[in-house]
């Protein structure tokens, strides 16, 4: 089957049923996007297929057959600014979280308010910084600050 990943067309052979995640990290080599608890619950593995944000977790690769998968080794303008937003605020800590957010935070609307941004991050679970610059980083992006 054909995927395009990152904006490259790839072609793989994954049995019926493999995990999105699996196909990424272990098939493509795309080690970016993180396998927290396996079960959809902690975001970490979240990717965007066509614009939206998953868990890559609960797809199966089958399900991105034809559609535009990124994932946080991608080069897109939204998640250069976003990149950039956490290191200069500080709202990347440990690492296995942060892929996640980012993925999240970039199907996030421009012009978001701050409610909007907790509410769309809400799937993403942080056990080191609180959330306020996560919050912070993602707002000055989707607010053009």
């Amino acid at each position: 089957m054909q995927i395009s990943v990152n904006g490259k067309k790839k072609r793989v052979a994954a049995p019926a049923g493999r995990r999105l995640l699996d196909t990424l990290r272990e098939d493509l080599g795309l080690t970016g996007t993180k396998e927290g608890c396996g079960e959809g619950e902690c975001g970490a593995c979240t990717v965007l297929i066509d614009g939206e944000a998953v868990n890559s977790c609960l797809v199966a690769t089958c399900q991105a057959e034809g559609a535009e998968v990124v994932t946080v080794e991608g080069k897109t303008r939204r998640l250069e600014k976003l990149r950039k937003a956490f290191l200069e605020r500080g709202a990347a800590q440990c690492g296995i979280c942060t892929p996640g957010m980012l993925m999240a935070a970039a199907a996030i609307p421009d012009g978001a308010s701050r409610e909007e941004i907790r509410e769309a991050l809400a799937g993403n679970l942080c056990r080191c910084t609180g959330y306020m610059k996560i919050y912070e980083a993602v707002e000055a992006v989707v607010r053009n600050r």
